[in-house]
């Protein structure tokens, strides 16, 4: 599939098996889980390669005189797919490198207040407790109810968990344990209203739900584009807000330390910047499998899949359709401690059959979460259910 900036399908692609030679994933397994690493397409490979052999041509070249403008196009072009301007948007390895970023350019001091979720991310959470062992900070939990929790709940535990020494909050837009999309809108109000400002960490956000960064109005939003937009590996953005940006440094200081914001982020050093310039061939790959109808059609797809798995357990899903998109949490009908060494080992048992699917210790229960991307079809599920209570049965 030949993928460019402006290429439009001439008629609706046709997804599911059909289209999986697109990728280059083994299809002996059963391929449920790409909220985890996501999956690069063939297309967005090979633009990649056409970068990383147009910089070995001329290295010194292509740094000095290719890759300024070429990085900056590449964000001006994933800055307009999220609502975004070029100029506020910068190039990560990860969100987690994003989050990093943003919270170690703060400062904190004994007895601040660093808000996260009991869902939160791990890597970010520790990134927290790292900050707050150092400076002497707090972190406060806000709690998010499990599993069936409502959008109201979530605000009203974020709003109730912000005090005056509050200095920041680390919100997830979709958890990565839970699979739940947070009504982000409202609890960015709800911590402006009390003048907290907002990191949101965005991993699973980008190419699963639509986004406008800057309609959105958090202080800073950091996405992963590897997973659901599938670009290469180590591509990832930070957006931050302009009134933010003198203060943002990247992890590394390099050259262009004191030049602003583009300047810090765009050279750090020595690097491949190819996952970063291929991105605009993962927009274009997005778009030709039909943007946001694809968004929906996985959306609807992981409810399906979630309701057959949850019917062949005799169990239920994690959350109804209005705090989901195209990952869902199941529960597993297990009847020993639900724990990390637990849910381990469970998912080294679906290993060995073929199958990677994350387990989560969550509420008392064992979860299981799924995920439906453009190649998946409701077989992949029916198929999940079989090998899920083979693998209970032991």
């Amino acid at each position: 599939m030949k993928a460019t900036a402006t290429s439009v399908p001439p008629k609706p692609v046709q997804l599911g098996s059909s289209i999986r030679g697109e990728w280059l994933l083994d299809w002996s397994k059963l391929t449920v889980n790409h909220g985890a690493y996501g999956a690069t397409p063939k297309t967005v490979l090979a633009a990649q390669d056409a970068w990383r052999r147009e910089m070995e041509s001329q290295p010194s070249l292509f740094m000095r005189s290719v890759l300024p403008l070429a990085l900056r196009q590449a964000a001006g072009a994933l800055a307009d797919f999220l609502g975004a301007k070029g100029e506020d948007l910068v190039f990560v390895d990860n969100a987690t490198s994003g989050c990093n970023a943003v919270l170690r350019s703060l400062d904190f001091a004994p007895g601040d207040e660093i808000l996260i979720l009991s869902h939160a991310y791990g890597a970010v959470r520790n990134t927290v407790a790292y900050l707050a062992e150092r400076s002497g900070a707090r972190i406060v939990e806000a709690p998010i109810a499990f599993p069936q929790p409502s959008a109201a709940q979530i605000v009203e535990a974020v709003a109730a968990a912000i005090t005056p020494r509050t200095r920041i909050a680390v919100l997830d837009h979709i958890t990565s344990s839970s699979a739940l999309l947070l009504p982000m809108a409202e609890l960015i109000a709800a911590c402006h209203a009390a003048g907290v400002p907002v990191l949101v960490d965005g991993a699973h956000a980008p190419g699963q739900i639509a986004l406008d960064l800057q309609g959105l109005d958090a202080d800073w939003y950091v996405g992963n584009c590897h997973k659901w937009l599938m670009a290469p590996k180590g591509c990832a953005f930070l957006w931050t807000r302009p009134d933010h940006q003198a203060a943002i440094h990247p992890l590394t200081i390099s050259h262009g330390f004191g030049g602003g914001y583009l300047a810090e982020f765009d050279w750090t050093g020595t690097r491949d910047p190819s996952a970063f310039l291929a991105v605009t061939a993962a927009l274009a790959f997005h778009q030709d499998l039909g943007g946001a109808a694809l968004r929906a059609r996985n959306a609807d797809l992981a409810g399906r899949g979630g309701e057959i798995l949850a019917t062949a357990l005799g169990t239920e899903a994690g959350s109804g359709p209005e705090l989901a998109r195209a990952m869902r949490l199941v529960r597993l009908p297990v009847r020993f401690e639900a724990s990390a060494v637990a849910a381990l080992a469970i998912r080294r048992r679906f290993e060995a059959r073929g199958c990677d699917a994350p387990v989560s210790a969550l509420a008392g229960g064992l979860w299981l979460r799924l995920s439906a991307q453009a190649y998946n079809e409701e077989a992949d599920y029916e198929r999940l259910a079989v090998l899920v209570r083979a693998a209970l049965a032991e």
